[in-house]
This record gives structure tokens, sequence and C-alpha cells, in this order.
């Protein structure tokens, strides 16, 4: 008897386990940044990449192409309140956030299928719509893929940051 509640107390401990294996062998971390605006939540959830001494735009992130914007799942935009990013009305609700880089300027795609994996299946029919973002060089490299929202009086900014590229888009209250 006692045997065998040892066995099933192993087993219970090994499934409850594997979530937590699957994500530290993901080789990307994820995570979720947070910020308020105009006193509701927005989050975004995104895998975090890291160069690992790779060519990354033009390179591992082609250029002219739709990228997930991170690693893994597409990176998700939840907001509590209607917003308006770059110009794009928003809704609340939750999307998938893609972007589009080019050597010049890069397009953040909003897309109503907040749920699926990369860009592998990515329909341009379900985009809510698109807003140009601005371009520029970081100050050093980023090594591991970032996206904040930073404060910008009654908005937020949006910017994305990885390798030697830094794209931001302003995000404001509807």
């Amino acid at each position: 008897m006692k045997a065998i509640a040892i066995a099933a107390a192993s087993i219970a401990a090994l499934s409850l386990a594997g979530p937590a294996r699957a994500e530290k062998q993901r080789a990307s971390p994820h995570a979720d940044v947070t910020a308020t605006l105009a006193g509701k939540k927005i989050t975004i959830s995104y895998g975090r990449p890291s160069m690992k001494a790779r060519a990354i735009f033009g390179g591992l992130v082609p250029w002219d192409q739709v990228w997930r914007t991170g690693a893994d799942e597409a990176t998700t935009f939840t907001t509590e309140a209607d917003v308006v990013i770059g110009g794009l009305k928003v809704p609340r609700g939750e999307y998938a956030l893609f972007t589009i880089p080019t050597e010049k300027q890069w397009t953040l795609v909003v897309n109503k299928t907040a749920k699926q994996w990369g860009a592998f299946k990515y329909d341009a029919a379900q985009d809510l719509g698109r807003a140009p973002m601005t371009v520029a060089g970081s100050t050093r490299p980023v090594e591991q893929f970032t996206i904040e929202m930073v404060p910008a009086g009654k908005q937020l900014t949006l910017k994305l940051s990885w390798d030697k590229t830094v794209a931001t888009v302003a995000i404001a209250p509807q």
C-alpha cells in the first residue's frame, strides 16, 4: 500500500511539473508588459528571442514580410479601453500584433485573430488595420527583443527594440 501511495504521489508530481518544464525548455522566455492609459489597463504578451550573434533584420527577420513580432505564439495586445495606435482606432479587446519591417519604416499590423502560432497562418483579411511606425537606430545593440510602453504625457509610446533597431508608435485614448 505504501509503495502504491509513493508511486501515485510521484506520478502526480511529474504531471504538475510538465507544464513548468515545457516553459523552461522554450528557447525564448515570454513576458507581459502592462501600462495604464486613461485609467484602463493595456497588456502586451510576447516571446523574447535573443540575437545569439545572428543577423536580425534583413536576416532572421526578412525585410518586407509579416513578422510575428517576437517568438513562438503571435504577440497579443489586450486593451480595456478603446485606443488609437498611430491613427488606427482599436476598440477594447484582444488582438495579435504583427509588424512588417523595411529598412526605412515599419508597419504595425493589428489583427483580430489574437490566438495564433507565429505568423504561419496570418490572414490579412482578419486585420483590424495598420499603422506606420517610426524607425531609428539604437545607441547600442539590444541582445534580447524588448517591448515597452513608455508614458508620454497623456499617451504611451509603444517601443520595439532589438539589435540596432528601435521602432515606435503612439498609443492614445480614443
